[in-house]
């Protein structure tokens, strides 16, 4: 990190304590000297999972998300339990929860960490792992309400190219596959 750049934090108000993130601001100390004012939002983490069955389908999940007022279509995913600091732990919990799949910590691919809007927040690690069977039923908590969905490639690919799938974690992904991968 460039030093130069750097913003030194001076105070801390914390705002709002949630279930799932926290809201802060913090008066900074700029590189000039000047002194600011920066709202973040501070999220416990969360994984997600680019996951492909045996027959190269996508394993995407459907649900209502109420930032939005819609259904979507999504990668299974989901925030880390406190005291979890394992996220391929977690992430092969959220991928059963949500889906029924079951796959081993070495099977795992750390595709990236994301930060989803990093001028105030940061969230989301994203691995993959492809060539799954479906092993059992879905188990999400309590509050979650969720359609499982199977996609070929090139249909997820449609999806995402048509902008169908708008849920960032899950266009990173996708593309992800599509490109690095080599994948059409």
């Amino acid at each position: 990190m460039r030093k130069d750049l750097e913003e030194k934090t001076i105070s801390v108000e914390k705002i709002f304590k949630g279930k799932v993130l926290d809201v802060e601001v913090h008066t900074v100390s700029l590189p000039d000297g000047e002194v600011s004012k920066r709202e973040l939002i501070n999220h416990r983490g969360a994984v997600a999972v680019l996951a492909l069955t045996k027959n190269n389908e996508v394993i995407l999940v459907e649900q209502y998300r109420k930032a939005i007022e819609a259904v979507t279509l999504e990668i299974p995913a989901g925030k880390l339990e406190p005291g979890e600091d394992n996220k391929k732990l977690s992430a092969i919990r959220e991928l059963q929860e949500e889906t029924g799949y079951l796959v081993t910590e070495d099977r795992l691919e750390k595709l990236c960490d994301v930060h989803v809007a990093l001028g105030y927040s940061s969230e989301i690690t994203i691995y993959f792992v492809d060539g799954l069977e479906h092993a059992g039923e879905q188990n999400p908590d309590d509050d979650e309400f969720i359609n499982l969905k199977k996609y070929p490639l090139d249909e997820a690919f449609r999806l995402l190219d048509e902008n169908i799938i708008t849920d960032s974690k899950t266009m990173l992904a996708l593309a992800y596959l599509k490109n690095r991968k080599g994948m059409k």
